[in-house]
């Protein structure tokens, strides 16, 4: 069988989906691994290095022709796919209840479309779980933009000059890329204190040297699908948003992580919140690319008002490209040993791990998430 690696075309997308180590460990399984000249370069992974791998270093064109399995970290485009073509699966963040149209084009090309996203959050499939890998390096990075763009130093400081007292750092959503940002803020030195509508989780939050806020609301539903938080009413979300907004005003950094895929994120922070913040305070809002946590984020830039400083980053992952490749890549390998059996490639619909993350096969489009968002697309045209 052969494994396609084409080089990212998303701008700013640095990432590689198989870096030279497991590209090796995928050969060992009899696979043939072809990835597109370049393909590493950006996250410091050279084209010498696949080489010496045995991978076969080609053009787009070579690396596309009768491919079994496509391996990318943001799918591919309809204009992308060259000479694609059945039965190649396409392996990556597809975005397919965002995007089902580019979906339903790329499946009338005959191709099979695995999202990564879709993959279920069950045990057996902890070692493909793409969200939590690139979650966690996200977590960290927010801590760092927020110490970056703070007029305080994070940690505790005794000096000749006086003493210099912890910045309080406020994470919203104890999540992985939550947990992750609470333990670097804590590494840096900062007080960090977490918050989540889910109780269960107060545990974890503390384990990691924060305090766990309660604000005695009573959720409306448990826990949802996938370990994430069940969506709430508005009239819940409005008794959060009054009793967070008491509790952020002496705050100097929050982080906001409420984010579920191929839905908007909650608003957390409404204007009524942010204008209580007080000047210097930092929001690092990781929700941007869904619509943001905050009323005043935008997507991709850094918002000052009165004060307030609110980034609102996008594909954070991608800015710590080495280790991020490294990770997804350890996903992409781990998903191959279900897809690869004794040297050959073998789409096993009867896997739950494939069954719940194939959106397309045969020239169809079959997942039923995936389905009802196209029906809703063709209806709003």
């Amino acid at each position: 069988m052969k494994i396609a690696v084409p080089k990212e075309t998303r701008a700013g997308e640095r990432r590689v989906a198989l870096v030279p180590r497991d590209a090796a460990a995928l050969r060992k399984k009899g696979a043939e691994v072809y990835v597109e000249s370049g393909a590493g370069a950006a996250a410091y992974f050279d084209d010498t290095l696949y080489e010496a791998a045995g991978v076969t270093v080609a053009s787009r064109e070579e690396v596309f022709s009768d491919a079994d399995l496509v391996l990318t970290v943001n799918g591919l485009a309809p204009n992308e796919s060259g000479s694609l073509g059945p039965p190649a699966v396409v392996v990556g963040f597809l975005g397919p209840v965002d995007d089902p149209r580019t979906v339903k084009a790329l499946a009338d090309r005959q191709l099979s479309l695995f999202s990564v996203e879709m993959i279920p959050r069950i045990t057996r499939a902890q070692g493909m779980d793409t969200l939590s890998s690139m979650a966690m390096i996200a977590g960290y990075k927010a801590v760092l933009l927020a110490a970056e763009h703070a007029p305080c130093l994070f940690p505790l400081m005794m000096t000749a000059a006086g003493t210099l007292t912890p910045a309080k750092v406020f994470v919203i959503g104890a999540g992985v890329a939550g947990l992750q940002a609470i333990a670097t803020a804590r590494r840096l030195g900062a007080v960090v204190e977490g918050y989540d509508i889910r109780p269960e989780v107060k545990e974890q939050v503390e384990s990691l040297g924060a305090s766990f806020v309660e604000l005695k609301i009573e959720m409306e539903r448990v826990t949802g699908s996938g370990g994430y938080a069940a969506e709430q009413s508005k009239e819940y979300y409005r008794r959060q948003q009054e009793a967070l907004g008491e509790h952020l005003s002496g705050v100097d950094a929050i982080i906001t992580t409420a984010a579920v895929p191929g839905r908007k994120a909650p608003m957390l922070l409404p204007n009524a919140i942010t204008d209580r913040l007080r000047p210097g305070t930092v929001v690092v809002d990781l929700a941007a690319e869904r619509g943001g946590n905050c009323a005043l984020t935008v997507a991709g830039q850094v918002v000052v008002n009165d004060g307030v400083t609110v980034v609102g980053p996008v594909n954070l992952p991608a800015t710590v490209p080495s280790h991020a490749s490294q990770m997804y890549s350890k996903n992409m390998l781990n998903l191959a040993g279900i897809l690869i059996k004794d040297g050959e490639f073998r789409l096993d619909l009867e896997d739950e791990i494939v069954r719940g993350a194939l959106v397309a096969h045969n020239g169809s489009v079959i997942h039923p998430a995936v389905q009802a968002a196209l029906a809703s697309a063709d209806e709003a045209r």
